[in-house]
Order: C-alpha cells, then sequence, then structure tokens
C-alpha cells in the first residue's frame, strides 16, 4: 500500500561534495539545511547577513558585496536601544553603532570572498511580500518591530521577482561564471500576511523561478529543488509542523534533507558522511564517568575516526569536549 504521493526527483548533474563551496542565502528555511550541510562539515558561508525573507533583500546585498559598496553609520538607525539596518536580519542588531556597522562591512567581505570561489549558491525564497520604508522609498529586508505606519506593503509581481533573480544570477555570473545557483521556496508559511496572501506570494515565487530555469540562457546556470512541493505534498499532514504548526518540525527537516541529499548530494561521499556523522554523535555523548577505563578508550576510537576523516579532507575539523 503506498501512503505517499511523492515528488519525483531527479539527481543533479553538478552535484556537491565535500570539494564544494557552497553560499548560502535566504529565509529561515534555508538555516534549516544550512544547519545539515554544517552538522556534515561542508564547505560554505550561510546567510552571513541574517535571515533574509526576499528576492530583493537578497539581489541587494549580492549587489553591495560584488560592487563593494560599504556601509556607514548613515545605513543605521536606533530602535529599542538597538542600532539596526534595514537591509539586514536583526540578528545582526547590536547596541553599539560602530560595531554594527563593523559587522555589516564584514558581511560584505565575506560573501564577496565566498561568491568569487562558489560552486553553488543555494537560494531560498521566502515571500513575496515586501515593505517599503515611506521616508526613504527604500524596500526594506527587515522592518526592525518599527512601527507598520512607516511602511507600505507590496506584494511584488512574478515580473518583479523573475527580474530580481535574473539580475542576482547576471551578479553572481560576473565574478564567477562557474557558480550554480540552486533556488528552493521556503515551506514556512507566512501566515500572518493571510492564507489567500500567503498562496499568492509563493505562487508568485514558483512560477518566476521556473520561467529562470526554463529560459536556455539560465537553465545551465540555475536549477530548482522541490522542498516547498515536499512539504505541502509528501508530508501533508500536521504532525510534520512544529507547535506553532507553520515550520516544519524536526521530522519533516530530516525528510526534506535526505530529499536533498538524494538530488543534490554526490554519492560518492555517501560513506564519507557516515563517518561524519558517527563522529558528531560521539562528541555528543556525555559519560557517566569521564575517568573510566571505557571512556578513554572510547575517545582513543574518537580520535582514530577524526584522524581518518582528517587525513582525506583536511579542512575538516572537529573539537573534542573536555567535560
Amino acid at each position: 500500500m503506498n501512503l505517499l504521493t511523492k515528488i519525483p526527483l531527479l539527481k543533479s548533474k553538478n552535484p556537491i561534495d565535500y570539494s564544494s563551496q557552497l553560499l548560502i542565502l535566504g529565509s529561515c528555511f534555508s538555516e534549516n539545511i544550512g544547519a545539515k550541510l554544517e552538522y556534515y562539515k561542508f564547505q560554505g558561508l550561510q546567510n552571513p547577513f541574517g535571515i533574509l525573507f526576499h528576492p530583493l533583500a537578497i539581489e541587494k546585498l549580492i549587489k553591495k558585496s560584488v560592487h563593494q559598496e560599504v556601509f556607514t553609520e548613515k545605513d543605521v538607525f536606533n530602535e529599542n536601544e538597538q542600532w539596526h539596518c534595514f537591509d539586514a536580519h536583526s540578528g545582526l542588531s547590536n547596541p553599539s553603532k560602530e560595531q554594527l556597522v563593523v559587522d555589516l562591512n564584514t558581511a560584505l567581505d565575506q560573501t564577496a570572498e565566498q561568491l568569487k570561489v562558489a560552486s553553488h549558491v543555494l537560494i531560498t525564497l521566502g515571500t513575496a511580500w515586501v515593505y517599503r520604508n515611506k521616508d526613504s522609498g527604500e524596500i526594506v529586508a527587515n522592518c526592525h518591530k518599527v512601527p507598520q505606519t512607516n511602511f507600505t506593503k507590496e506584494l511584488l509581481s512574478v515580473d518583479d521577482v523573475r527580474e530580481s533573480l535574473k539580475r542576482i544570477i547576471a551578479i553572481i555570473q560576473s565574478v564567477n561564471s562557474t557558480a550554480h545557483v540552486i533556488f528552493t521556496v521556503s515551506p514556512v508559511r507566512h501566515l500572518k500576511d493571510g492564507f489567500v496572501e500567503n498562496q499568492r506570494s509563493k505562487s508568485h515565487l514558483i512560477s518566476a523561478i521556473h520561467q529562470i530555469i526554463e529560459t536556455s540562457n539560465f537553465s545551465p546556470l540555475a536549477s530548482y529543488f522541490e522542498s516547498y512541493e515536499i512539504m505541502m505534498d509528501e508530508l501533508r499532514d500536521y504532525r510534520f509542523y512544529a507547535k506553532d504548526m507553520i515550520h516544519p518540525n524536526e521530522t519533516a527537516i530530516a525528510y526534506i534533507w535526505e530529499k536533498f541529499v538524494e538530488v543534490w548530494i554526490n554519492d560518492s561521499i555517501t560513506d564519507d558522511m557516515k563517518k561524519v556523522d558517527e563522529v558528531q554523535r560521539g562528541l555528543q555523548h556525555r559519560p557517566f564517568n569521564p575517568e573510566s577505563e571505557a571512556h578513554q578508550k572510547f575517545l582513543t576510537s574518537l580520535s582514530k575516526k577524526i584522524a581518518y576523516i582528517r587525513k582525506a579532507y583536511p579542512f575538516i575539523d572537529f573539537e573534542i569536549s573536555k567535560a
């Protein structure tokens, strides 16, 4: 008996392995996939500007990074005893204005450097709804709890999203002609926008992405991974959601990660990933008696596994807890 309607998936012709360099940008679901890639010790940079929900925010920061358009104190503002930047997530906000500007420019430098070497750029789009600052006329990446009366809310059209994605690919190509862009749409529903409004938003994102990847000029440069469709169809049950009934829970994230591995991770490194997993689980182990002979043998075995992995992949680093 088949209890699922499964999304047909094809293995990528440009898979990720341990030599790949990744740049991961986008919504909170990008952090879920990014955490898995980090756990398995892939090389890359994840959301240096924090979570970014819509394509214009991602485009702006990629453009600033490549063109070396530095942030200044004019780009930050104070609200609720913190300094913020409308172009970045609140995770970068800081009680020090000077430190925030330093952190923003460090993120620009990191992004610029990673774009030059990236084999894959993973971009997860969360919404086509954007907020425009009435004072500046600029679309912001994050409102930072500034009163909503300071913004107008707009829905990007399919054309708006498509043109933004085209510019993103073009900017990346200008510094790295071999980078492959993987687009995906976050399965997290933005229900604060409204149920119908969320569906309109997601449909605009999906339509725009497919217009890009089905265009001959862009099809070799970009692909789509069906994380949204997997969540909505294969996992169409509330038992796969967190308590808020909006975000995928750990089971759903693990399932979608397995599908990502199936499509995007090179089969040749499956055994190596299992070895990394063994080490990671070993590092999480907390002994009853750290001084016992059994635990010392366990640590010796773990050290040998780490040495084996590092011989094959010298960039992989593990830290054994002294506790």
